[in-house]
């Protein structure tokens, strides 16, 4: 027996079983379910009229018959996935021109009633208005209107005393009148959803730009301070909790501000844009480069240790020196100072900051040192290009 507690879970498979769980397709199985439900509503309505002696009982179970198992049908290539290789994989069409078929077959068996027919064919083509090209609505526009034309002309000849010709021919200028002017509407509907897309679409760009705005510096195409601080302190978090750490490199190329009155700044941001590129090829796909500064860059390592980065921001410094940039008639190289923080637990991150610049400022002031004539904080690494060499207390 099935506890109550149970049913909102099986409601959910059957839903599941029924509609998928991949949202555009559980879209267009809703659509169609809408549409069995139109059906089944006019199911009901031609049972009425079998009740009240408006049509006869044995056509009218055989149109119910067809019409819900022409729905179920194509309910079921639609959730079987076979309408994905089609043009339209909602098969928006195919429902429609049947649902105008079974409609164009109630009218033959309602008499006096017939009237009521012309509601479900304007129904029906509104079903279509929202979804269907201006194009295919054109066409099943024609087809309503000859499939009626038929349906009514047939009719007063073969039955004219329930369905008069000058009353079927007055039905027909109507539905002729009323169906072009449901395809007009599709066509400027069409157009308002086209225009809405290209708005949605320049709307996406326009927000991409501002976020590379945003996290991006303009001039070397690298992330930005600030976007480099959230990743950092995300980085932060997560080693907080899992236990595991992170280094902090603080880069600087050596002498840029004379570069800069030697040669101006163009030359120089072309040494900034060309250092800040060789960089990001050199380091890790997990590292993350930013420009920190002026002339300073942030490189952050997730879940390495100081000592395991050392070679590796050697090899960055050498990479560099050999770098020749050309601007003009102007051919330059530049050297590179690193000062290197791994995180300590309990650390904040304007700390693990701070002393990678204090070990940066340190890696600058070794030129002519011995390693033994120079300190560093503890988990602290310095280095530049000259030296070449890094010391841990």
């Amino acid at each position: 027996m099935t506890e109550p507690a149970d049913l909102p879970l099986l409601a959910k498979r059957l839903q599941s079983l029924l509609f998928t769980d991949e949202p555009v397709q559980r879209i267009r199985l809703a659509q169609a379910a809408l549409a069995m439900a139109m059906v089944g509503v006019s199911v009901i309505a031609m049972q009425f009229f079998v009740w009240t002696g408006v049509a006869r009982a044995l056509p009218v179970a055989l149109w119910t018959v067809f019409s819900l198992a022409g729905m179920v049908v194509l309910f079921a290539l639609i959730r079987s996935g076979w309408s994905r290789r089609r043009e339209d994989p909602s098969l928006t069409v195919p429902q429609m021109v049947f649902a105008l078929s079974c409609a164009a077959m109630a009218y033959t068996m309602l008499g006096p009633a017939r009237g009521s027919v012309f509601p479900i064919f304007m129904v029906i083509l509104m079903f279509g208005m929202f979804v269907v090209s201006p194009k295919h609505m054109m066409w099943v526009s024609v087809y309503a209107v000859v499939l009626f034309g038929a349906t009514a002309g047939a009719m007063s000849w073969l039955d004219p005393a329930h369905y008069a010709p000058a009353l079927e021919f007055g039905h027909f200028l109507m539905v002729a009148t009323m169906v072009p002017t449901v395809s007009v509407l599709a066509v400027r509907l069409s157009r308002m959803r086209e225009r809405l897309r290209r708005r949605r679409h320049d709307l996406a760009e326009a927000l991409a730009q501002i976020r590379e705005l945003v996290t991006r510096d303009e001039l070397t195409g690298l992330i930005n301070r600030r976007h480099m601080q959230e990743l950092i302190e995300h980085e932060h978090q997560r080693c907080t909790r899992s236990g595991q750490t992170f280094c902090l490199a603080k880069l600087d190329i050596d002498r840029l501000g004379a570069i800069n009155d030697a040669h101006g700044y163009a030359v120089g941001d072309a040494v900034l844009r060309a250092v800040a590129q060789e960089a990001l090829q050199q380091v890790r796909a997990s590292d993350v480069l930013a420009r920190w500064g002026g002339e300073e860059f942030m490189l952050m390592l997730p879940d390495t240790r100081a000592s395991l980065v050392r070679g590796g921001l050697e090899r960055l410094q050498q990479r560099i020196a050999a770098l020749r940039i050309v601007h003009g008639s102007q051919t330059l190289s530049v050297t590179l100072s690193a000062g290197l923080a791994e995180r300590h637990a309990g650390e904040s991150i304007e700390q693990t900051i701070e002393r990678a610049g204090v070990a940066l400022a340190e890696a600058k002031l070794t030129r002519g040192r011995t390693a033994a004539e120079t300190t560093w904080p503890p988990g602290t690494y310095a280095a530049n290009v000259h030296a070449m060499r890094a010391v841990r207390r």
